[in-house]
This record gives structure tokens, C-alpha cells and sequence, in this order.
């Protein structure tokens, strides 16, 4: 049997909770982790009209991309279409879960998924995230120091990009006085014992730190464990928001605009100033990404591929590479076809529906 926790595991396993911006809400939002799993619907939006298409699929786990409840609800009457859609959801025993945030800052998530699907090569993230990192340090006899690093490691700790097993240790003395009430692994009560010692430092993502640190308890052979947990201000390269790479072959800035329209399903762009320059470097963020025009300038980006630019975002280009506003339903909507095949992996034997629901509320003419 798989539960809604199962499903949630696994999508925290790509884009954990704890990286979702402080703004955002997101995991279950609508049900139990305990109920069991009859369906998923996987959607970019939960409207009323994908939650009667999971009712018609026997889904009862709808995985949302966008939360239905955002700024909160202090009443529900069906007077909007998120109350409609809770109250529909809650009825008939519909869980709903969101990423959003978290799923944006994942190495494999939003971002990722627009670069491939233009094809960049050399991709890293455009706004990494800082204080995502910490590093525990620990003392342990030298006997049992290689059993409990394995086991940290096999917790999580010690991975650094493509690297894991990553740790320092150096050996020197420890000293402690058992007093009353201790049942010490090693020494006597009232005697100061003097222990042949090994310092272990490991690198740990933030995520993982409460397992992690449940980890040392459970390996660590004395009765008392001296560590201590620093946050780090360095920039985590695998952790953050937006994408840079590049094509394969540069293109003309006309020539570039009429792939991204095929490429990203899109009648329409919105754009800044062209340069008359080609288009080799392409950074991208899916979504709301004004903030981002800086960091695609610094990484000397030729186009900066985003959504929900306002009127004097444009002029912030300074004539320094090229604004794409391809609309926020655009930049986004490959998102669901990442989550039903990454959900399709993990449990192979289960159903898990795209939904056909087109959500975007805008509409051209």
C-alpha cells in the first residue's frame, strides 16, 4: 500500500520543504500523510474543475505545482474558486499537495526542466542559495570514529556535489570526569579520564540535519555527545533559483525568439530592446523573475528568459543582454510532465494521470 506520505517523501526527496522561500506554503495543505492512495492527478493549478477531474480518475492525491491556499482562508463558503475547490477536495476525501517554491529551487526542478527543454548545455544554477549548509563537528574515541562517519555518510552527510563520503578528521585528546549519576562508556566515576580522540567534520545539507543529528546520537558510543552545528554562509551551487547554460550553436535574436515560441509553446513574447547580437548564453527562471535581471547580467547571460516582468523591469536591460517575458503559465507548464515522470519512476506500479486540465488564465488574442 502506498500513502500520502510515501508520495510526499518522494517529492521532498528532489525538492525538500525546507527550501521553499519563507513566503510560499507548501506540502499537504488538504488532507492526511496516513490515507491511503488510490490516484495522482499531477497539475500546475488546483481549480475546482481538476479536482471533479480527480474525483472522474479515482485520484484522491492531487500534486499540485502551485498551492491552492496561499495567503490563507478564514472562511469557507464557496464564494471564491479556491474555497470551491477545497471545500469540493474535502467532500469527497481529495488530499492536495504543493511544491511550488521548494520544486523551483531544486537542481532538477522548474528551471531544469525549461533547460532542457531548450536544449542548454552547461547548466548551473543562476541564484544559488546561501546558509543552506552546516557543518557538524564531533569527538569520538579513534576506535569507533570510522563506523560512526560511515554512518553519517550513509545519513547524508559528507556529500558535496557529485562527491559524497567528504569529511576531515585529525587525532588528539579528549578529557572528561564521570560524576555522579554518569554511566560512563569509558572511565570511572570521579576519575578524570584522559581518551585518545578523533575530531570529525562533515558538510550536511540543513534538510537532512534533524536525521542527521539522530544519526550521531544513535552511532555515538558515549553517553554524553559533545558536537556542535555552524551555519554556513557559503553559496550552495546545487541549491537555488533559475538556471544558466547555453545552446548548442548561437543564434540570431530573431532567429532564437522563434525557437523559444516553439520550443516553450508560446504565441507571444514580451521583450526588451534586441542588441543585434547573438544569442549563445541563456539564463533562465520560470515564473515571477524581475528579481533575477541582475544575477543574469552578472553572468554575462545574452537573453534572460522569465515571466510577469512590469513595465520598467525592461529598462533595467541597459542594453546588456535581452528580456524575454514569455508569460508565467508558459515558463511554467512543462513542470507538471517532470512531476508525472519522476512520480511514474518512483512507483512503477501505480497510476499517476497528467492532468489535461489547461489552467492558464490567460488567454490571448
Amino acid at each position: 500500500m502506498i500513502h500520502v506520505k510515501d508520495i510526499a517523501s518522494a517529492m521532498e526527496d528532489i525538492a525538500p520543504l525546507a527550501y521553499a522561500e519563507d513566503f510560499d506554503n507548501v506540502g499537504l495543505l488538504v488532507g492526511d500523510y496516513s490515507d491511503e492512495v488510490t490516484g495522482i492527478l499531477v497539475t500546475l493549478d488546483t481549480t475546482p474543475e481538476v479536482v471533479e477531474e480527480a474525483i472522474e480518475k479515482n485520484c484522491n492525491l492531487i500534486v499540485s505545482f502551485h498551492p491552492i491556499i496561499f495567503s490563507g482562508l478564514k472562511k469557507l463558503n464557496g464564494n471564491t474558486y479556491v474555497e470551491k475547490a477545497v471545500m469540493k477536495a474535502i467532500k469527497h476525501g481529495i488530499n492536495i499537495y504543493a511544491t511550488h517554491t521548494a520544486l523551483d529551487n531544486s537542481k532538477v526542478g522548474v528551471n531544469f526542466k525549461i533547460s532542457e527543454q531548450l536544449e542548454l548545455l552547461n547548466t548551473n544554477i543562476l541564484i544559488p542559495k546561501s546558509q543552506t549548509l552546516k557543518q557538524l563537528i564531533t569527538y569520538v574515541p579513534t576506535e569507533n570514529a570510522e563506523a560512526l562517519k560511515k554512518a553519517l555518510y550513509v545519513a547524508g552527510a559528507g556529500k558535496i556535489g557529485h562527491y559524497d563520503s567528504c569529511g576531515f578528521s585529525i587525532e588528539g585528546n579528549g578529557n572528561f570526569r564521570p560524576i555522579e549519576g554518569a554511566h560512563p562508556f569509558i572511565g570511572e566515576i570521579g576519575k578524570l579520564e584522559t581518551v585518545n580522540e578523533t575530531r570529525i567534520e562533515v558538510v550536511l545539507p540543513q534538510h537532512l540535519e534533524g536525521e542527521i543529528i539522530d544519526t550521531l546520537l544513535k552511532n555515538h558510543p558515549y553517553e554524553e555527545v559533545a558536537y556542535s552545528v555552524i551555519s554556513l554562509n557559503n553559496q550552495n551551487n546545487y541549491v537555488g533559483i533559475g538556471m544558466i547554460g547555453e545552446l548548442a550553436n548561437e543564434m540570431d535574436e530573431m532567429a532564437f525568439f522563434n525557437y523559444l515560441k516553439i520550443q516553450m509553446k508560446t504565441p507571444v513574447i514580451r521583450h526588451s530592446k534586441l542588441l543585434n547580437k547573438k544569442i549563445k548564453k541563456v539564463a533562465v527562471l520560470g515564473g515571477s523573475g524581475a528579481f533575477g535581471i541582475r544575477n543574469a547580467i552578472s553572468a554575462e547571460a545574452d537573453i534572460y528568459i522569465t515571466a510577469d516582468l512590469k513595465y520598467h523591469d525592461f529598462f533595467t536591460a541597459e542594453n546588456k543582454l535581452v528580456l524575454a517575458d514569455i508569460g508565467h503559465f508558459e515558463s511554467e507548464q512543462f513542470t507538471k510532465n517532470l512531476i508525472t515522470s519522476y512520480l511514474k519512476e518512483k512507483f512503477t506500479n501505480f497510476v499517476v494521470f497528467n492532468s489535461g486540465i489547461n489552467t492558464n488564465p490567460v488567454n490571448y488574442c
